[in-house]
């Protein structure tokens, strides 16, 4: 079974320098090294953009640093908090297309990995993939023909309910629909929204995880938006040729662990079991 950890929306600043009221690089030192600890058997894992707050120099050189500690197989996407210049002159080997776009293929247990860079050419907060990058994903889609794919970007194609974030959506979301059309695309990884959430595209499942930083609030249908310090996730894709379960994963919890003992069934025709049991779990 493949296992790939995803980790999003990092938003690395220079040392010294918060992001609505936390230490990111605190915070993204606690999820490597709970990854080391807890999934060091995972094949990869996938950070999906916003590598950095604003795009800084500094913001690189602190996610270089962190990286060091990371003892499992990388891969980087871009998304509008980053700067793909400054990027790649601090990740000079990151796979990038031959336009200098930092998308990249990998296939690992008979699954195939697309990773795209929705970083818009005008530094704007939407994202967009214009045709050399969708010529590109066109090319090793074609290449991989039938086989599976999970694809990873920062930015999604689809609104959500939340105004503003919908606004900075996928930019001519109708184009990718176009290129994965008939394609056996298992799975679509998402960053950008802050919010862990689930559904389909067109036919095809996605998920979207909780930046290791704030998060934004669940205000459907409402302006303006707002931020809150929920709890930063992870997510862990178990991946089968059945299967994608995605699980996600509040690394910095601190609270109390239960051993679980099973309910009696409910269907047990003696209610003074069901006393019984919770008597006996009651402190």
């Amino acid at each position: 079974m493949l296992k790939i950890i995803q980790v999003t929306d990092l938003h690395l600043t220079p040392p010294g320098i918060q992001h609505v009221g936390c230490d990111p690089r605190q915070r993204l030192d606690a999820a490597i090294a709970s990854i080391n600890a807890e999934h060091a058997d995972a094949d990869l894992v996938v950070i999906t953009g916003d590598l950095a707050a604003l795009g800084q120099a500094t913001a690189y050189q602190q996610l270089r640093e962190c990286l060091v500690e990371l003892r499992l197989p990388f891969r980087l996407c871009l998304g509008n908090g980053d700067h793909r210049a400054r990027f790649r002159a601090a990740f000079p080997d990151v796979p990038a297309d031959e336009s200098g776009f930092v998308q990249s293929t990998v296939q690992i247990d008979g699954q195939h990995l697309i990773f795209l860079d929705t970083l818009a050419a005008d530094g704007s907060h939407s994202g967009e993939l214009c045709d050399a990058r969708l010529s590109w994903l066109k090319h090793r889609l074609d290449e991989i023909g039938a086989a599976p794919v999970l694809l990873f970007l920062h930015h999604p194609p689809f609104p959500i309910g939340i105004p503003l974030l919908d606004s900075l959506a996928l930019k001519s979301p109708e184009r990718l629909a176009s290129v994965l059309a008939g394609r056996n695309i298992r799975h679509m990884f998402f960053g950008h929204l802050h919010r862990a959430i689930a559904g389909s595209w067109n036919g095809i499942p996605f998920s979207v995880l909780r930046s290791t930083v704030s998060q934004f609030s669940l205000r459907l249908g409402v302006d303006p938006a707002a931020r809150c310090l929920e709890a930063p996730f992870y997510a862990i894709a178990l991946v089968s040729p059945e299967s994608v379960v995605v699980h996600f994963h509040d690394y910095t919890y601190e609270g109390p662990v239960f051993e679980y003992s099973p309910v009696p069934a409910v269907i047990v025709d003696d209610e003074s079991i069901a006393y019984t049991f919770q008597q006996a779990n009651a402190s």
